[in-house]
């Protein structure tokens, strides 16, 4: 065999092995992509479905908040407030909702399903339909399984007209609220666990200033998306 020959048969040979080493999956890696023994990607949260709405029953006068109001079957208000029967319900304007110009001092409306409870984890979230006076502002409350009550950080403000809000709940920061006095205690939470929610709804905390343009919130209709959790 020839110098020349050996020279060409040396470069074939290398050449193969080359190739040969470039395709070699790394070590650890799949056939197609990940590597063995490494945890799979998991799946990115699903949108949460429709757990409630709530439109409420417009009225021809004013009417206070009770059950008779509540539009959805499903669906149990509560208020919390210091003035009794308030806030109102009524459909000044064409839009069913309840005001809170006569709470003293602030006043909190909840929905609370009555077969299920609510998981706000993942892309649950909050869309409502409001509009406020002066400077009061809507915030989500929520109450969990365990009796804790907590407001959100989320504000909401439009002087000029209704508008509509949509929120995720796992956006928000918390505080706990002392459901009695509608004070806030402490501060922002590093860490809620909203995978059973009892009930939902919204908080004006600070005190109506009655009839007029003063100070209110006037909250519509309300929506929840969430997964359902059995009682």
């Amino acid at each position: 065999m020839t110098l020349r020959t050996k020279s060409v048969l040396i470069a074939m040979l290398f050449a193969a092995a080359t190739a040969a080493e470039a395709q070699e999956p790394a070590a650890g890696a799949r056939p197609g992509g990940g590597r063995q023994g490494g945890a799979a990607r998991p799946a990115p949260p699903q949108p949460a479905p429709l757990f409630f709405k709530e439109t409420w029953k417009p009225a021809a006068a004013a009417a206070p908040t009770t059950q008779a109001i509540v539009a959805n079957p499903d669906l149990q208000v509560a208020v919390y407030s210091k003035t009794p029967n308030e806030p109102s319900v009524n459909d000044e304007g064409g839009v069913a909702h309840v005001w809170t110009g006569l709470c003293a001092p602030s006043c909190a409306v909840t929905l609370k399903h009555k077969a299920s409870m609510a998981d706000l984890t993942g892309k649950a979230r909050m869309k409502w339909y409001a509009k406020t006076s002066g400077f009061h502002e809507i915030r989500p409350v929520v109450k969990l399984a365990d009796g804790t009550w907590l407001v959100g950080n989320f504000a909401d403000a439009s002087l000029f007209d209704y508008h509509e809000v949509d929120f995720y709940f796992a956006d928000v920061r918390w505080m706990r609220l002392d459901i009695d006095s509608l004070t806030t205690k402490g501060g922002l939470l590093d860490k809620v666990d909203l995978s059973k929610v009892d009930e939902i709804g919204f908080v004006d905390l600070t005190p109506g200033s009655g009839h007029g343009l003063g100070g209110y919130s006037d909250m519509g209709w309300m929506e929840v998306y969430a997964k359902p959790v059995a009682r």
